[in-house]
């Protein structure tokens, strides 16, 4: 401060002149209490200063002391006389200091003395737009753009009102004027993001995102969505990385801890996503999205005691987070608690009665009758079905297709359900001629030669490996084995699949050729990191069971790495069995499933190769069970079953149903209940309108009928 202003009182205009750059340097500073009392040294010499009037007012809104501040500013504008440039600058300053209300009351008298004030209609719609008043904003953001063609912030703040109201196609087109003017607009290029991921243009979005990170490296916020675009485009590596970004910069950004478990756990890495759910809780413990987040990895872990308190924990906090209602809904059919489990799932429908996944997931959850509301309400739903997102479409012809089932109307049940698979299919990709070629190629290269030859591994007896096709009854197998007490259950146990797809090394030939070129450390490696992931959660099991069913493929690895595993093949009626699966969503996987044609096909390459397993396999190496004989006869299945995986009977095997042990599969709402008929010959009752798939199936018959590898 110069000596006039400290040591004297001001004198004129000129003094008051030097201290009002002064005391708008020292409120740039954040030198509030001496810009106040400059401030105030220049009001006693010119009472009706209006920059010190506003100096004031702003120093006063920055200390709290929003009633002085609204006061000084009431002087100013009288002040002022009739000047549109005071009041729409009022108008401006009260915007940006919070008080929309009061900033349009100096903008329209801005606009009484001067209609065509191009600022002034700015600041209105900027005021207009902070009270959600977007109609009007958008009116006052035109005639801004009428009077200054080219305006970056009114295109920019235009776009934003128009995304408000959901008129997205707009929005962009003034977005892009915006960064015409001036390419280096971050917050133009980050709003043009956000309306292009919402119009699910992910890729353009990505690119918006990324521009804007360039300009401003430090934005939590848009690392977040540019990784939830990456996400949706299935990109989850590069998604990761910027979720990473995010919580860097900001540690407490619960949103970002959240979005990076979610990406973790997409990836297979559920417990490290665990590890980012427990910080996000840490940082707000009553956070319930970030509960149902921990809820839902840990269930995917096989944790599922656990992941039911989490849930309950989230609905505690939240008892209208319908998310959280579904999925402890399907934590509860895994531990049995089924009754339990269709009142979250009603819960659900209430909430949200236009999701038609909770429609299906409640008609999966037991058997409709004629009449029954459920089936009316999902009708009702129907009757806009193009209203409703493509996904949801798909899961209501689902639910449909389930209902008319149950009510044994096959024709309106298989029209559901080929409209169901059409959209599903149009949204995977699935390359035919590959995934044939694949197992062609693994007949070629699992000769009987090399399943001789003996490569080394692990001779460890604890897996069993259940394979076959899907819905062929592993479930019923899985779960009369994980009655015993010396057994394990692992569920749908996907590391040897990702243990194959790292074998080898860049340069080394892809499975399977890579197999035959492998030293016999290679085949303990690949034993042991197997084992170890297997064996974590059963340290005390005897025999461990891995259903995943897709391990057909790998059955020959499976001898040379672990010679001692025991192999069951389930097996079930072909037309029973495709039907089933045609009937099924599946949440990941089996993309051949979604056409008649296709999925006739693969069944066949299916079968060729299991016949090829018996050819080459060791004699009593793999234990066939037929669906239709655990029906028939459920001791007697259940007795070889035990005795094929070397343990002694327990009368448990045979009561699996009252297990309280977690059950996981597409056929989970069916393995509490005793063994019925009713799946078997299911799907001959659609045989008049399959011909498409009993043309590829061709006679429908396993060409190996033996019971056991003899």
């Amino acid at each position: 401060m110069t000596a006039v202003t400290r040591r004297r009182k001001l004198s004129g205009r000129d003094d008051c002149a030097r201290a009002f750059v002064i005391a708008n340097a020292l409120q740039r500073l954040g030198r509030l209490r001496e810009a106040d009392e400059l401030y105030r040294r220049i009001l006693v010499v010119e009472r009706d200063h209006f920059g010190a009037l506003c100096g004031l007012g702003s120093v006063c809104c920055r200390q709290g002391l929003f009633d002085v501040a609204m006061l000084l500013f009431r002087r100013a504008a009288v002040a002022a006389g009739p000047s549109a440039d005071a009041q729409a600058s009022l108008g401006r300053m009260l915007r940006a200091l919070g008080h929309p209300r009061e900033a349009v009351m100096f903008c329209r008298a801005a606009l009484a003395f001067a209609p065509d004030h191009a600022e002034a209609h700015l600041a209105l719609a900027d005021a207009l737009s902070m009270l959600e008043r977007r109609d009007e904003a958008i009116v006052h953001y035109e005639r801004t753009l009428l009077l200054r063609p080219g305006h970056v912030g009114a295109h920019k703040n235009l776009g934003d009102a128009l995304q408000g109201l959901g008129r997205l196609e707009h929005a962009v087109v003034h977005y892009r004027s915006a960064l015409a003017a001036n390419p280096d607009h971050a917050g133009a290029h980050i709003s043009l993001g956000d309306a292009l991921s919402a119009l699910r243009r992910p890729d353009e979005a990505i690119g918006h995102y990324k521009r804007a990170l360039a300009i401003r490296p430090g934005l939590a916020g848009v690392h977040v969505n540019a990784g939830s675009a990456l996400r949706r485009i299935g990109r989850l590596v590069e998604a990761t990385a910027h979720y990473r970004q995010a919580v860097a910069i900001a540690p407490h950004y619960v949103e970002a801890r959240c979005h990076l478990g979610d990406a973790l756990c997409a990836l297979g890495r559920g417990t490290e996503g665990i590890l980012h759910y427990e910080k996000a809780l840490m940082a707000s413990p009553d956070n319930a999205e970030a509960h149902c987040s921990l809820g839902r990895a840990l269930q995917g872990l096989g944790r599922v005691e656990e992941a039911i308190a989490q849930l309950e924990s989230a609905l505690v906090h939240a008892p209208g987070l319908v998310d959280a209602h579904y999925h402890l809904a399907g934590a509860l059919v895994e531990v049995g608690r089924s009754a339990e489990a269709r009142a979250a799932l009603e819960s659900a429908v209430r909430l949200a009665p236009q999701r038609a996944d909770f429609h299906l997931a409640l008609a999966q959850a037991g058997r409709l009758t004629s009449g029954h509301p459920r089936l009316a309400a999902m009708e009702d739903l129907a009757q806009d079905m193009a209203s409703l997102p493509e996904q949801q479409q798909m899961f209501l012809h689902y639910a449909l297709g389930k209902a008319f089932a149950d009510l044994a109307q096959a024709e309106r049940s298989f029209q559901h359900l080929v409209a169901g698979n059409a959209l599903k299919r149009r949204r995977i990709a699935y390359g035919e001629a590959a995934a044939l070629g694949l197992i062609e190629r693994i007949r070629a290269v699992f000769t009987a030669d090399l399943m001789r030859g003996g490569r080394g591994g692990d001779p460890s007896p604890i897996p069993v490996f259940i394979v076959g096709f899907p819905r062929s009854g592993a479930s019923l197998i899985e779960q009369t084995l994980a009655a015993h007490s010396a057994v394990h259950s692992a569920g749908h146990h996907g590391d040897l699949g990702r243990i194959v797809a790292g074998i080898g090394g860049s340069s080394a030939p892809a499975f399977p050729e890579v197999v035959p070129l492998l030293p016999g450390a290679a085949f303990a490696q690949i034993a042991a990191s197997y084992l170890g992931g297997i064996r974590a959660p059963a340290r005390r099991a005897q025999r461990i069971v891995d259903k995943m069913t897709g391990n057909f493929l790998l059955v020959g690895l499976i001898h040379l790495a672990l010679p001692n595993a025991r192999i069951i093949h389930a097996r079930r009626d072909p037309i029973d069995t495709c039907v089933s699966c045609f009937a099924t969503l599946f949440a990941n996987g089996e993309p051949y499933s979604y056409d008649l044609d296709e999925l006739g096909r693969y069944y066949v390459a299916y079968q060729a190769l299991m016949a090829h397993w018996r050819a080459v396999l060791p004699r009593g190496l793999m234990l066939e069970v037929d669906y239709e004989d655990v029906v028939d006869n459920p001791a007697g299945q259940a007795r070889r079953l035990v005795a094929h995986c070397g343990l002694d009977w327990e009368d448990a095997c045979i009561a699996f149903g009252q297990t309280r042990r977690p059950a996981q599969g597409a056929s989970i709402h069916h393995l509490r209940r005793p063994i019925y008929r009713t799946s078997v010959g299911r799907g001959h009752g659609y045989r008049a309108l399959l011909q498409p798939l009993i043309a590829a199936l061709g006679s429908g018959r396993d060409p190996g009928d033996d019971d056991l590898i003899a």
